[in-house]
């Protein structure tokens, strides 16, 4: 099997570190990822210049590695072409979570969907941080666990997986779709000029069998997700109705 590794925190994470290391046990691994942070990065993909890759200036114990100068979907887009046959794409581990409405803006998941977009399976990982780096080495397991579950499916395919801090079991989910608070905070910088924060609050509690309430709950998230946003119930709806005219 022929994996390609890619995050949007960054070339230098040690959450790709983990998460090459642990994939090697799976199959033939190439890393290629953002030179610098790209985090909530979204879809973005990087049409108004050329790409470039160069070789990563962090070792990967024998693992090749690159960084390129464009987004997380950029990287898979140039990584599975520089590499040939790509059978499937991890991103991650992100340094913080993913889940429920951040899918929208995930630059992690959206390596992942990149992927599905290109006909390879794409599977996207992330782990809560707090004042310290997660712990890597307690999530191993469980990071082993999910992919010996997800890579033994033929079918192409979509997952958002996330790791509490100190899981202890695995859960299927849906994603929490729940309204959010959005918040600008103002502050000052050293220079005396203005900037702002934009932060969100869930307003709601998550639901039990959701992505936020497994983690919430210590347990490891795996949510199958599609690429068509079509809300089919609103669509029947409108074609049981009278028929357009203009």
């Amino acid at each position: 099997m022929r994996i390609l590794i890619t995050n949007d925190d960054g070339i230098y994470s040690p959450g790709i570190a983990a998460l090459a290391r642990i994939a090697t046990r799976f199959g033939d691994v190439r890393v290629v990822a953002p030179d610098v942070e790209q985090s909530s990065m979204g879809h973005a993909v990087t049409h108004s210049r050329p790409l470039s890759y160069r070789p990563s200036p962090i070792k990967f114990q024998g693992i090749e590695a690159y960084r390129v100068n464009g987004t997380p979907a950029d990287c898979v887009a140039l990584g599975s072409h520089i590499g040939g046959q790509t059978d499937v794409v991890l991103s991650g581990i992100n340094m913080g979570p993913n889940l429920g409405n951040s899918m929208w803006h995930s630059g992690t998941l959206a390596a992942a969907k990149q992927a599905v977009l290109l006909g390879i399976k794409g599977i996207a990982f992330s782990t809560p941080v707090g004042k310290t780096e997660p712990d890597f080495e307690a999530l191993e397991p469980y990071v082993e666990k999910t992919l010996e579950l997800l890579l033994k499916d033929p079918e192409l395919a979509l997952y958002n997986v996330n790791l509490p801090p100190n899981p202890t079991d695995i859960r299927w989910t849906r994603q929490s779709v729940r309204l959010y608070d959005g918040t600008i905070v103002p502050g000052m910088d050293p220079l005396g000029r203005k900037h702002y924060w934009f932060t969100v609050t869930p307003l709601e509690p998550a639901e039990e069998g959701t992505d936020r309430w497994a983690v919430e709950n210590g347990y490891v998230s795996i949510t199958p997700l599609r690429l068509d946003l079509t809300d089919e119930r609103a669509l029947q709806k409108a074609l049981e109705q009278k028929p357009i005219t203009v």
